[in-house]
């Protein structure tokens, strides 16, 4: 029987992907990418000088499925809402990336949270400036808001916590933006916190007569 052809770099990545997508980041070893490619280990630190460097990979191939989905949401027909059901989408159909790109301390490759967090912003500003009639700053506020609701409930999905389906996350978040859509627009100071807060509250919860 002829010997088993070398495995190529792009194999032993796309293997340390399937691992992270059906076990999480964690489960990517040396060992388990050679089992999952039917070699020896030898093949893997052929491409890669340690096993820091293969998930150096895995992260950046996590954050291109990420990006991919965050732009497949700008396509949709209300952009910013699109970009929204993407990110639960996400944390639905691939827990383990949601887990490893949102819910992993960052590192030195700047990798994170708020990292995601700016590269959807930078999609979204634009668009949510011009259909909100919203300057800088209030619109990056706004985009602010709506996203952390995002990540609790996409953090209850992972989790297998999350009591919702996706309407119902969808109309909280759509309250959540007009009550701060109004806001904005009609109570002077809201932005900057520099408004009479007792003074409103006292008005909206007054009781007739």
């Amino acid at each position: 029987m002829p010997p088993k052809a070398v495995v190529t770099k792009d194999q032993v990545l796309d293997a340390a992907i399937e691992i992270t997508r059906a076990e999480g980041a964690d489960a990517v070893t040396a060992r388990s990418v050679a089992a999952k490619l039917g070699v020896s280990t030898h093949p893997i630190f052929t491409y890669y000088s340690t096993l820091a460097e293969l998930k150096a990979d895995v992260l950046k191939r996590a954050r291109e499925v990420y990006h991919e989905s965050i732009k497949r949401g700008m396509r949709e027909d209300i952009p910013f809402l699109g970009v929204g059901q993407q990110y639960l989408k996400l944390s639905q159909e691939e827990p383990e990336i949601f887990k490893l790109l949102f819910l992993t301390t960052p590192d030195e490759t700047g990798s994170g949270a708020m990292e995601e967090f700016k590269f959807s912003l930078d999609l979204v500003l634009d668009f949510v400036m011009e259909r909100y009639n919203m300057d800088r700053q209030t619109a990056e506020n706004y985009y602010m808001h709506l996203w952390l609701m995002s990540f609790g409930y996409s953090a209850l999905i992972v989790t297998h916590d999350c009591p919702y389906t996706i309407e119902q996350m969808s109309n909280n978040l759509t309250q959540i933006s007009l009550s701060l859509c109004k806001a904005y627009k009609e109570i002077p100071g809201f932005l900057s916190g520099d408004f009479d807060k007792d003074k409103i509250f006292s008005e909206l919860v007054k009781k007739d007569g």
